[in-house]
């Protein structure tokens, strides 16, 4: 429990010191002051590369750097590697879709806070805003939640219980895009810790998840901005409940839909671990 306990803080720590300066200072300034130039990415991008390179064991202390190095599981990978993990990535994308869509038609999924931006703030600037909080949110959530705290968790008991916590801390931290069902949401942060935790498993590094982060956000930040709908809302509105309907086609079909990608999902983490051992022998 300790170890599991030091894991998390670990990662928390990690996360916050990576993301709280574009979150709380240099976003919020960037929609007060020069509202017409998205001037905050450049700054956020040297602390970013800062930040890698500490975390990474590049910097600071060397009594340390090993540890830190190991922990944030940032390995790279052969170049035939790459495509069989973005793909097994991509389904299991497919398989978070089908989740949505059954568990849509089992309980009312939250709303989201809209992306509010100054009126006089052009497209183009909040596309490049948008990108740059895609940029942090990746490269610093996989390195706190399946670097820092899945890899020594992962290590002593396992990958199973390593995806629960950080994909349950994963949930408990995303309370704020909707504070009244964060228990309703918490199914749906762990299993998308399962895509980009068993990613991380099978290619034994967190780059391949860092990649599909940031594009996901990109894609789905950027789909709140221009409907006001998060991800997890497929449709304007809210689907009909089972309870009411009964069970129907839609939702056998996203149950079977379901089933099937992560049978697909875990077949094709297989094979990236297996193109990973060759690679490496």
């Amino acid at each position: 429990m300790t170890a599991i306990i030091a894991a998390v803080m670990f990662g928390v720590a990690v996360l916050f010191a990576g993301s709280l300066p574009w979150g709380f200072v240099l976003a919020p300034l960037n929609l007060r002051a020069g509202v017409s130039v998205p001037w905050a990415a450049l700054p956020m991008a040297a602390y970013l590369w800062a930040y890698w390179r500490f975390i990474r064991g590049d910097w600071g202390s060397p009594h340390s750097a090993a540890m830190r190095r190991e922990y944030l599981r940032a390995h790279a990978l052969p170049a035939d590697v790459w495509p069989a993990a973005l793909v097994a990535g991509l389904i299991g994308f497919g398989a978070l879709f089908a989740l949505i869509a059954v568990m849509s038609r089992l309980v009312p999924l939250p709303q989201s806070a809209p992306i509010i931006t100054p009126p006089e703030m052009p497209a183009a600037t909040v596309l490049v805003l948008l990108t740059m909080a895609s940029l942090v949110a990746g490269v610093t959530e996989e390195a706190a939640f399946r670097g820092y705290m899945q890899t020594p968790i992962e290590q002593r008991y396992g990958l199973s219980l390593a995806i629960l916590v950080n994909g349950t801390m994963f949930g408990l931290l995303h309370f704020p895009n909707h504070p009244d069902d964060v228990l309703t949401m918490l199914p749906y942060y762990i299993a998308v810790a399962a895509v980009y935790g068993g990613l991380t498993w099978a290619a034994n590094s967190i780059l391949p998840s860092l990649v599909l982060h940031v594009g996901g956000d990109v894609w789905s930040l950027g789909r709140l901005w221009m409907t006001g709908r998060p991800e997890w809302q497929l449709s304007p509105s809210q689907p009909a409940l089972i309870r009411d309907t009964g069970l129907d086609r839609s939702f056998l079909v996203a149950s079977a839909s379901l089933i099937a990608l992560t049978g697909l999902m875990v077949a094709g983490y297989r094979v990236v671990r297996r193109m990973r051992r060759a690679a490496q022998a």
